[in-house]
C-alpha cells in the first residue's frame, strides 16, 4: 500500500524560498503520477504541479508557473517542491498526493493516496 509523507513545510517572508519534500513509501515513485495541491480554510483544494511517466511530464498551476519547480530522486523515491519567490497568497497545507496512472491530470479526485499535510505560511 503506498503512503506519502511530506516535510520542509514552515515559516518564511515574502520573497523568500522553501523546499518540500514528499517520501513515497509501500510503492516506487516512477510507476506513479505524484504531485502536490495546497489548501486555505475556506477554500477549495488547488492543484500545484504533478509529475507524470517520463521526464517531460511536468505540469504546473498557472498561480505558481515560472516560481515553483518538481523535481524527482528516484533512488530516494522522493519528489521535491521548490518554491521560490513565496508570496503570501501562498500560504496554506500543502498536500502530496499520488495516482497509479502516468497521466498527469489537475482533478483533486483523481489522486487516490494522499499525505497528512505540511503548513506552509508567508508572511510579509
Amino acid at each position: 500500500q503506498v503512503q506519502l509523507a511530506e516535510s520542509g513545510g514552515g515559516r518564511v517572508l515574502n520573497g523568500g524560498s522553501l523546499r518540500l519534500s514528499c517520501v513515497v513509501s509501500g510503492g516506487t515513485l516512477n510507476s506513479l503520477t505524484v504531485g502536490w495541491f495546497r489548501q486555505e480554510p475556506g477554500k477549495d483544494r488547488e492543484f500545484v504541479g504533478a509529475t507524470g511517466w517520463g521526464e517531460r511530464s511536468i505540469y504546473y498551476g498557472n498561480s505558481v508557473k515560472g516560481r515553483f519547480t518538481l523535481s524527482r530522486d528516484n533512488a530516494k523515491n522522493t519528489l521535491y517542491l521548490q518554491m521560490n519567490s513565496l508570496k503570501t497568497d501562498d500560504t496554506a497545507v500543502y498536500y502530496c498526493a499520488a495516482r497509479s496512472s502516468g497521466v498527469v491530470v489537475t482533478d483533486r479526485s483523481s489522486y487516490h493516496v494522499w499525505g497528512q499535510g505540511t503548513q506552509v505560511t508567508v508572511s510579509s
